[in-house]
């Protein structure tokens, strides 16, 4: 499902419309202005409706997650207030949800840290007993820990295909060797202390994914979103039990909706159906709960 552009307001160049996250063409030509709508998207398509606020809980909660690991490596945020690019009222616009960012040379993976076993490496695990050629030890459950973090990356799928989970070799016949390894160990190296920071806040990180892109110098930088709801499974580590329930402030609630009560048929290519309003909602407050967790604050909205 392509998407479309919800701020033709902004009167801006429009350089892609993803799912989820518009990028515009500012003056300068090495930075280009972020925004995260309210789009949430399952199994490759956008639903509608929208989640209220929700693209102001990403820009919000990625530029926290920025904050604490600046120490490990750089990311593509040049201002969080965009008013002294595009001026005060389209500003105004996209308050909250709008970033000026670098831009940079994309590297086409999706770099996937998981520490526990769940999702699509949950069902491949089942098969063979192992998650991305990473063999696992025999019994574990859906929501097992892991004996250590592991590195599963993803090809980058055009819009409404599925991104293909591939083995780090095959990763490499994209990237290279160097430029492999290089990304693999910054993925594990957030990972572990993204994992630990959630953790001390009652929240279990299971698994996340990141893009990263190149300066013109090479230098690595973290880009796009960063350890949200939407990137992320948080599951709530009061009530986590392998096996058992996995509360979740993540779409994975959305998910399961669409496969279990909507009366989908994934199995088709019909569109999923409209979310009910008390769906909606309960989304809503799962990523504000997960913002507030994480950060130790509510979130202030425009």
């Amino acid at each position: 499902m392509d998407a479309v552009s919800q701020y033709n307001n902004l009167q801006l160049p429009l350089i892609h419309a993803g799912k989820v996250r518009e990028l515009y063409a500012l003056e300068a030509d090495d930075r280009m202005l972020m925004v995260a709508t309210d789009n949430i998207s399952a199994y490759d398509f956008v639903l509608t409706p929208g989640i209220p606020d929700k693209g102001i809980v990403l820009t919000q909660l990625s530029l926290w997650w920025f904050d604490q690991l600046r120490q490990l490596v750089d990311n593509h945020v040049i201002s969080p207030r965009p008013v002294a690019e595009i001026g005060e009222a389209r500003a105004e616009l996209v308050q909250g949800r709008a970033l000026v960012c670098e831009k940079l040379d994309m590297i086409p993976v999706e770099c996937v840290a998981r520490g526990y076993l769940t999702g699509s490496g949950w069902a491949e695990y089942q098969a063979s007993g192992t998650v991305c050629g990473i063999a696992l030890p025999e019994g574990l459950q859906d929501g097992s820990r892991l004996p250590e973090p592991i590195f599963t990356p993803a090809t980058k799928a055009p819009m409404g295909e599925h991104d293909e989970n591939v083995d780090f070799e095959t990763m490499c016949q994209t990237t290279g060797i160097e430029l492999g390894e290089q990304i693999r160990d910054l993925t594990l190296a957030v990972y572990a202390r993204a994992e630990e920071i959630a953790r001390e806040r009652g929240i279990v990180l299971a698994d996340t994914k990141f893009e990263f892109g190149r300066r013109a110098d090479g230098t690595i930088v973290l880009a796009d979103e960063v350890l949200t709801p939407d990137s992320s499974r948080f599951w709530d580590a009061s009530t986590w039990v392998p096996g058992g329930s996995l509360d979740s402030f993540d779409k994975q609630y959305v998910r399961n909706w669409l496969t279990r009560e909507s009366g989908w048929d994934r199995s088709n290519d019909n569109p999923p159906p409209s979310l009910p309003a008390d769906i909606v909602e309960a989304t809503r407050m799962r990523y504000l709960e997960a913002f507030e967790r994480l950060t130790g604050t509510p979130l202030v909205l425009p």
